[in-house]
């Protein structure tokens, strides 16, 4: 019997957080498509070092390098924005600035999950994921 979070996100988030609380630099969990994309978004704004997806059986591993072995972690704080019970959506507009441009939102838009900065770029709005700072 293999248990499943409700929340994927809010796992993956939690995981990151509690590895960078006891100075882990890497943490691995069960793969999904919104968790990779979500890592990959971390990435691409320098919040992570690297990432790589572990063919195993009877499921894939994300195995998700915080930071190297010698270096403090990029990342504050981490937090999940929207939850299965209360979604938060926004609109390009209204995308929220996180420590006066220091901190970044990752939201799921109908072109894929991408840092606010993006989506206001292009003009989407959409589920406002995690916030990072």
């Amino acid at each position: 019997m293999s248990l499943q979070s409700t929340d994927q996100i809010a796992d993956l988030i939690t995981r990151i957080r509690n590895a960078i609380q006891v100075s882990k630099n890497e943490v691995k969990v069960p793969t999904s498509k919104l968790k990779v994309a979500v890592v990959e978004g971390l990435k691409k704004d320098g919040y992570i070092e690297d990432y790589e997806v572990e063919k195993s059986h009877p499921r894939d591993i994300l195995h998700v390098i915080i930071n190297k072995a010698d270096a403090n972690a990029r990342i504050n704080e981490i937090t999940k924005v929207s939850k299965p019970g209360r979604r938060v959506y926004t609109s390009a507009d209204d995308i929220p600035t996180i420590k006066s441009g220091r901190g970044i939102v990752l939201i799921s838009t109908s072109k894929g999950v991408m840092s606010g900065q993006e989506a206001k770029k292009l003009r989407l709005g959409g589920e406002i994921l995690v916030k990072v700072w």
